[in-house]
């Protein structure tokens, strides 16, 4: 009766912090003690032209590093180096064919409980631009899956690094939309 007793409490013992565990999905997804998270964005274009000679941007992407536990002890280890973003695209009209992904290297530092902000942000690059659909939009003025003068792309950016203590980070999607025309 008392090794029953004592295998019961450890079975206790261990099924709480796994019943727990569940409650945090956010922060289990990311290494160490920091989340990177896009905490705003200024400057989003809502419609681009694919004739204009400008650079596909966001003017301002604002960047946070949140200590996952506020009131522990935080220190400079917890700095985010970063170092890549990607961008996917998924069309939000009836066509299926997509640009591929970008992967861009990117540099700085976000302190810990602190931000950084990212000027002048590529979100379109030759790759796309020579891609299909954009490719038959930029030719011929339509998409000619779709027949339309207007693509519709929700475009996501996530955003990659590495504390100074080894961490790796990733940010979660941020995602807004445009019309791209000819």
């Amino acid at each position: 009766m008392k090794n029953h007793r004592l295998v019961l409490w450890t079975l206790i013992a261990l099924t709480v912090p796994l019943a727990l565990a569940g409650c945090r999905s956010r922060t289990d997804r990311s290494e160490g003690t920091v989340l990177l998270s896009v905490s705003d964005f200024n400057g989003l274009p809502v419609s681009v032209s694919l004739r204009t000679t400008t650079s596909f941007q966001v003017d301002r992407v604002t960047l946070r590093n949140i200590a996952k536990d506020p009131t522990g002890t935080t220190g400079d280890l917890q700095t985010i180096e970063l170092r890549t973003y990607q961008v996917t695209y998924r069309r939000r009209d009836t066509g299926t064919r997509i640009p591929p992904p970008a992967v861009q290297a990117i540099f700085g530092q976000v302190p810990v409980n602190g931000t950084k902000d990212i000027l002048n942000l590529p979100i379109l690059f030759s790759d796309q631009i020579l891609s299909q659909p954009l490719l038959d939009l930029g030719n011929f003025g339509v998409d000619r899956e779709t027949g339309t003068a207007v693509i519709v792309l929700d475009v996501s950016m996530t955003f990659f690094g590495r504390t100074l203590s080894g961490d790796e980070i990733a940010s979660a999607p941020a995602t807004f939309t445009i019309e791209v025309r000819q």
